[in-house]
């Protein structure tokens, strides 16, 4: 696995951006560079379920490690789910990967802007995707977050 830091200084409040981050009205924006469509879908319980899906429901199915609303939150990866909502935590291909944490950290700065820093542990066939799936993805943050 290999890890991945992207990060963007954001002019706005620490709360205006984490509402940008996981909205459902916001989330496919700066998602889409991942998979059009994208939604989140969760109970927001540490331990309980969330779902990174496409627009036909397939995707990934992880659980919230840790929470602390607005300064930080940790998706731990534990396998994939198909458009029927069955899941897969135990093929040899899932195994190779699940386990693997996505972390957003959003860090206060003394000039009174705030970074955001994104983490993903990843294989390494997927590292072009979410090198550009990052990059424009945190842009469309900064700039719907510093809107007024």
């Amino acid at each position: 696995m290999e890890n991945l830091v992207f990060d963007k200084v954001i002019n706005a409040p620490k709360e205006k951006i984490w509402d940008i981050l996981w909205n459902p009205a916001t989330y496919g924006e700066w998602t889409k560079f991942f998979s059009p469509g994208s939604q989140m879908k969760t109970d927001w319980e540490v331990g309980g379920k969330t779902y990174f899906v496409n627009q036909e429901g397939e995707g990934m199915v992880s659980t919230i490690d840790s929470i602390e609303k607005p300064d930080q939150i940790v998706f731990k990866h534990l396998g994939m789910v198909d458009k029927e909502g069955n899941e897969d935590t135990q093929s040899k291909e899932v195994v190779e990967w699940n386990g693997a944490f996505e972390k957003y950290f959003l860090i206060g700065l003394e000039d009174g802007t705030v970074k955001l820093q994104a983490e993903v542990q990843i294989d390494s066939q997927w590292k072009e995707d979410m090198v550009n799936g990052f990059t424009q993805g945190l842009e469309v943050i900064k700039e719907l977050s510093e809107k007024k």
